[in-house]
């Protein structure tokens, strides 16, 4: 993870940065959610990543409530990481960068396309106004403060 960066922001996208903003971690989410992926040697297989950074990664998951283990095997001597309920609402955040990659850094297009498993048909994400219904332009969308700034200390 990324350490305690984030201190000074009273901002929900550097909390969240603290829990998935790592790109093993955003890759580890990526193939539980797209590929299934459960056991530790899968993910390692899959990612190439260093089992000290990868066993590092899923403990911040389960601590962080994104990820559950259960025991796997005859005897239960292998454990699988589950997604949580707070693990699977991330799935969007993935879909947003994939479609963000797909547009700006996929010179071939698109290496993969997400898809309704009921129907077939393509997925995109939308932004959408819960008070009038419209769909904003990027221009259009504000920030405001829900809550009165606190004072950094020092």
């Amino acid at each position: 993870m990324l350490g305690r960066l984030y201190e000074r922001e009273d901002c929900s996208a550097a909390r969240a940065l603290e829990i998935a903003g790592e790109r093993w971690s955003l890759l580890i989410l990526r193939d539980a959610f797209f590929r299934g992926t459960t056991r530790f040697s899968d993910f390692q297989r899959s990612l190439g990543v260093a089992p000290n950074i990868l066993a590092k990664r899923l403990e911040d998951f389960m601590d962080a409530g994104i990820m559950e283990t259960h025991p796997s095997g005859s005897a239960g001597e292998h454990r699988e990481y589950h997604l949580t309920e707070k693990g699977l609402d991330f799935k969007p955040v993935v879909l947003a960068l994939s479609a963000w990659g797909d547009r700006w850094s996929a010179p071939d297009g698109p290496p993969v396309a997400f898809e309704h498993a009921a129907c077939g048909g393509r997925v995109v994400q939308r932004l959408h106004c819960k008070k009038c219904g419209a769909t904003p332009k990027l221009s259009q969308i504000t920030a405001r403060a829900t809550k009165p700034r606190q004072p950094v200390s020092r």
